[in-house]
């Protein structure tokens, strides 16, 4: 009998083909604009994922500020210092910690034969690199032994080459840094770097070696790794820290942390929302698509109501008319949705990369948006498509079997 039906749906569809072609395309059109939306609410979510990627999310950053609580005989106001025993107070209680490094910064002039900047340095144990993700476009960061040797090694941004020297070969030439001669042993990979930004121009050193330039007694910051939940992390940290330098953890005054993933998941709920948003967009465009299928079978109905008259008085019950109606109407939003997805597809190989973060950042590519059709959705316009295919068929395919028989044979 469900054959039956099939073969009566798609005769009627090949009988009428203008009007199910038509009506096809409307539902190709409403999932292909489903599964779009979807995908660049996925695309400008991993968009978001890569900036962040560049700096490493499991990572954070600790630095020194100014109490405003008081803390059981200390006023407010104190001002917060670390030192390298804040690194090691760290390392022995932050649940999960990797890799640590201090951080000593100074902006001095940095210059060479033909060239004068003034440029920011920063002093950083060797573990700095694995924590910022600072790959080499060219020779290596410096190592274990440089920073206790306090050697005068030298590992520069991209932008920093490009100005010191042209775009010409770095690798072994000489810099003065207020004064002191480094040699560069290393050219950093771009970041992404909108236009005011420095992130390319920092030049990086041993440690040890920078208290050539500045002392470093007390510390600008402190960086490291972790493994295990961001939130539990921050809380150690916190905790320890206001226990050596009596204040309060819950004092964001005394010292300001920067949790890059606490950041990247206040901008997930922001893309998770774009993409409710979207599905509600798509869901609506999808919706007007079905309300054409569903004026389309009332139309069907209307022209086959003497047809349904003689199915019910030669033994056809309620049931096969509304199955019957049901099944075209399914025929009409399985093909359609089919070929919309098959659309979804070509559009998303045709448009590729959407400018985004690349139109405000240089060396922001993989920062802009691309159509990332994913299994999952196309599962969700699939279901969305077949409630509003049911929906918009069920209205229709009920009235014709709700027909009396009597009054469908007198039909004209």
């Amino acid at each position: 009998m469900f054959k039956d039906i099939l073969g009566q749906a798609w005769e009627a569809m090949l009988y009428n083909r203008r009007r199910t072609a038509i009506t096809m395309m409307g539902m190709a059109w409403g999932i292909a604009t489903v599964v779009l939306l979807l995908a660049y609410g996925a695309g400008f979510s991993r968009a978001i994922q890569n900036i962040f990627a560049q700096w490493g999310t499991h990572t954070i950053g600790v630095f020194p500020g100014r109490t405003s609580e008081q803390a059981g005989g200390d006023k407010s106001g104190v001002r917060v210092h670390f030192t390298l025993d804040d690194v090691d107070r760290a390392a022995a209680a932050v649940p999960g910690i990797g890799r640590i490094s201090p951080d000593v910064s100074k902006d001095v002039p940095v210059q060479n034969d033909l060239h004068n900047y003034t440029w920011s340095v920063n002093g950083v144990r060797p573990e700095y690199q694995d924590i910022m993700k600072l790959d080499t476009d060219q020779g290596r960061f410096f190592n274990r032994a440089e920073d206790e040797q306090r050697a005068h090694v030298c590992v520069i941004g991209s932008e920093s080459k490009t100005r010191l020297f042209s775009g010409g070969w770095a690798l072994g030439e000489d810099i003065r840094l207020n004064g002191e001669t480094f040699t560069i042993i290393g050219v950093l990979h771009p970041k992404m770097q909108e236009s005011e930004d420095d992130v390319n121009r920092q030049i990086y050193i041993p440690f040890n070696t920078m208290s050539d330039l500045k002392d470093t007694y007390y510390l600008d910051g402190i960086w490291f790794s972790y493994t295990g939940d961001n939130e539990l992390a921050e809380k150690g940290l916190r905790e320890t820290l206001a226990a050596a330098h009596h204040f309060r953890p819950s004092d964001h005054s005394a010292i300001y942390v920067a949790n890059l993933m606490t950041e990247l998941h206040q901008f997930n709920i922001l893309s998770l929302a774009l993409q409710v948003l979207l599905s509600l967009v798509g869901a609506l465009t999808l919706g007007i698509a079905g309300i054409g299928l569903m004026n389309i079978m009332l139309v069907a109905v209307q022209q086959r109501t003497r047809e349904i008259g003689v199915e019910k008085a030669l033994g056809a019950r309620r049931r096969h008319i509304l199955l019957q109606f049901l099944a075209e109407a399914m025929a009409i939003t399985g093909i359609g949705g089919l070929c919309g997805i098959a659309l979804a597809y070509l559009i998303s190989a045709m448009v590729g990369r959407i400018t985004f973060y690349s139109a405000m950042a240089q060396h922001a590519d993989a920062a802009d948006i691309r159509l990332l059709i994913s299994p999952v959705s196309v599962l969700v316009s699939t279901i969305i498509l077949a409630i509003t295919g049911l929906a918009s068929g069920m209205i229709p395919a009920i009235r014709a079997a709700n027909l009396d028989p009597i009054e469908a044979l007198r039909y004209e």
